[in-house]
Parts: C-alpha cells; sequence; structure tokens
C-alpha cells in the first residue's frame, strides 16, 4: 500500500509541476494542438488530453476519452511536455537502454523475461501487434520493430528467440539523444507502456486475456 501511495504522490507532485509552466511556451516548444481547455500530446500512437487547469490527463479510446491518470502514463507524458529539450533531434542512431543508466538497471534486465517468452510463443500476434502501433519492421534480431513514442523519438524493441541453452529476451534501444526527450528513469516507465499496450493489442486481436 506505502509503495501505491508513495506512486499516486509522485503522479500528483508531478501534475502540480506542469501547472507552474509557462503553457504558451510549452505549446510553441513542441507544437502541440490545444484549446482553452486542454493540450493534446500524442503517447504510442494514442492520442491524449492534459487538462491545462488540474494537470489530469485522458486518452482517447474508440473516440471516447478514458481517465488515464496512471503512474507510468502521466509521468511519462510530463516529464516529455514540461522538460524536454528546445532543441531535441533524433539521431538516427540506436544506442541499448542499460547503456543510458548503471549496472543496477542492466543487471536487472538480464534476468528471465517472461515477456520475451510470451511474445515467441505468439510470434505472430506480436507482430501485428507492434505494426498495430504504428511499428516499422527492421531487420535486426528475429522480431524487431521501431515504435514512435512521441514527437518523433523512436524505441526499438527487439525480441531475440530462446532454445534449449539460451532463453528469448527482449531488447530496447533508444536513439542516442533519447536525453532531450525524457529522463533516463522515464525511458523504464515508457517501456512498461508500451509492453502493456502490446500485450493489450494481442488480447484485443486474439480474444485471450494474458496474465501478468
Amino acid at each position: 500500500m506505502a509503495r501505491t501511495n508513495n506512486y499516486l504522490l509522485q503522479a500528483a507532485q508531478a501534475k502540480r509541476y506542469f501547472l507552474t509552466y509557462d503553457q504558451e511556451a510549452l505549446i510553441r516548444k513542441l507544437q502541440l494542438p490545444y484549446d482553452e481547455d486542454f493540450l493534446y500530446p500524442v503517447l504510442f500512437s494514442r492520442r491524449y488530453r492534459l487538462s491545462r487547469t488540474t494537470g489530469d490527463l485522458e486518452r482517447e479510446e474508440a473516440g471516447i476519452w478514458q481517465d488515464a491518470n496512471t503512474f507510468e502514463e502521466v509521468m511519462t507524458l510530463l516529464d516529455f511536455v514540461c522538460d524536454s529539450r528546445e532543441d531535441r533531434f533524433v539521431s538516427g542512431r540506436f544506442k541499448n537502454m542499460t547503456d543510458f543508466g548503471h549496472a543496477f538497471h542492466q543487471n536487472l534486465l538480464e534476468e528471465r523475461d517472461p515477456n520475451a517468452e510470451l511474445f515467441q510463443s505468439r510470434a505472430e500476434d506480436f507482430r501485428k501487434a507492434c505494426a498495430a502501433l504504428g511499428g516499422k519492421p527492421l531487420s535486426t534480431g528475429d522480431i524487431a520493430y521501431s515504435v514512435e513514442v512521441f514527437d518523433g523519438l523512436p524505441l526499438l524493441v527487439q525480441l531475440w528467440f530462446g532454445d534449449e541453452e539460451f532463453p528469448a529476451s527482449l531488447r530496447f534501444l533508444w536513439d542516442e539523444n533519447a536525453l532531450m526527450y525524457l529522463k533516463y528513469e522515464t525511458m523504464y516507465y515508457a517501456r512498461n507502456l508500451l509492453l502493456e499496450r502490446l500485450k493489450a493489442e494481442m488480447e484485443e486481436a486474439n480474444g485471450t486475456r494474458i496474465e501478468g
């Protein structure tokens, strides 16, 4: 419970932080669609609206606005909206996600990965899910797609099939200028959101609920 409450407190703090910004400057920086009440960023091909008076977040699903005040959605979008650099640009060169951070995080990503095993077992559904998010197929790994996070920033997801000797693995690579767009910690929130979206697309396409 304490951990959950801590997440809620961090998200609420991020919203308060957003409300201290000059929103007209943010609109110019990001070239965001807007109206009197909302800013309209896009995250993983899905349109959101961000309240200009409360910082609350909603996502558009089938033409209906749904609550999107999850920790990872709030932290990812508000980090980008508030703190991305004016001079940000995509280099076109990818860098392994673990190389942006510390050895502690690298070790976390080297453990057995149930998501990789799931995606290998449903490889065609995984391909379709990546494509549904606007992913562009690449010729690295056994399956690989470049998926736009926001504002042209790509996140490359590589699936490497396992065998009797090595387990299946997922690798995430970012454009080497990703830190112009978001903080290192936020990369993990965005990665988790991508995994959630992929599994949701696979569930919808197959009609089978994915546990975990």
